[in-house]
């Protein structure tokens, strides 16, 4: 039997446009997890360069790497610079 080949999947490289991050960040919002929100914004910072991403929205690079990881946990002011710089809006609709 031959063994199974694997490639190490990177999220980064599925995000570079702008269609493909607004789909990343509709399916971690309606995931519901915050955890899975907040780290979904850091890949796509990290993808489009976390210096970039500061810039485009206002918010040092410090506060990237600490609030958009796993157990982070930003402010709605945060998340409404990252969407807004991502071309997008935080809306609510019903389930």
């Amino acid at each position: 039997m031959m063994a199974l080949e694997t490639t190490r999947f990177d999220v980064q490289e599925h995000l570079k446009t702008p269609a493909e991050q607004a789909a990343y960040i509709e399916a971690a919002l309606e995931s519901g997890d915050p955890s899975f929100i907040a780290v979904a914004l850091g890949d796509i910072a990290k993808a489009r360069g976390v210096t970039a991403f500061a810039r485009e929205t206002g918010l040092s690079r410090e506060t990237i790497y600490k609030t958009f990881v796993e157990g982070g946990n930003p402010t709605l002011d945060t998340l409404a610079k990252a969407t807004k710089a991502l071309g997008l809006r935080l809306a609510v609709v019903p389930v």
